[in-house]
């Protein structure tokens, strides 16, 4: 059982560490194409004061975990202010402060499936590991006395949940951070991007009902095509 709740515990400070750096992420990008909003705002750093979001970062997290037996979780933390009239590039800029977030998702998972690669264990326990890393009474018993094992569902941990991450935040839907690349591809009214902006949560939660079945099918490809680098 203590070996389930440390688990468990790891699987929630990933997810929030996780979500952190995205948001430090898009802070950064900022920064480097010229606003120092999120500097001077005190956001450029990994303590979890200054991004804890109390409904997002807590609430919500918890009570997915209690919800789906302590074994699926979202969240995400206070947004990193920018502001894109100090940025150099008008046009793209703000797509590019976006996309930093699911990129540095996207670097943290590729990261950790080399390292996971590297660790010495046989392939077919990678592979046990990676069908049972968050069910956590089956989990506690496939990695128990093998640090190569603990270290590679710590990196499993690490790789699903910035794949998540990372590729939901690409849906072209605001406020999730592919809507910028869509208003820089595709031009719109102010009119309309206000729109899309103010009613974007009502669309983004009708597109994850009705699609939800699509949505799972893609997230889980990309996940399984990050856990292969691992093998």
């Amino acid at each position: 059982m203590l070996n389930e709740i440390v688990l468990i515990s790891f699987y929630v400070l990933i997810l929030l560490y996780s979500v952190i750096i995205h948001e430090v992420a898009h802070g950064v990008m900022a920064l480097w194409l010229g606003d120092t909003t999120a500097k001077y705002a005190g956001r450029l750093n990994l303590n979890p004061l200054s991004h804890i979001d109390p409904v997002g970062s807590i609430v919500a997290p918890l009570l997915m975990l209690v919800t789906s037996g302590f074994r699926f979780a979202f969240g995400w933390a206070k947004p990193v202010p920018y502001n894109p009239y100090n940025l150099k590039n008008q046009k793209w800029g703000p797509a590019a402060v976006a996309l930093a977030g699911p990129g540095s998702n996207i670097l943290l998972a590729v990261i950790f499936a080399f390292i996971a690669r590297m660790i010495s264990i046989p392939v077919a326990a990678k592979i046990d590991i990676i069908a049972n890393f968050n069910d956590w009474s089956n989990i506690s018993a496939v990695i128990a006395g093998s640090m190569g094992s603990i270290f590679f569902e710590l990196c499993v941990i690490i790789i699903f949940w910035n794949v998540l991450l990372a590729f939901f935040n690409l849906i072209p839907i605001p406020p999730l951070d592919g809507s910028k690349l869509l208003f820089a591809v595709f031009p719109m009214k102010i009119e309309t991007m206000a729109m899309l902006e103010q009613f974007g949560f009502i669309f983004l939660l009708f597109f994850i009902i009705f699609f939800s079945g699509p949505l799972g099918i893609f997230l889980n490809y990309m996940l399984g095509l990050f856990l292969g680098l691992s093998l």
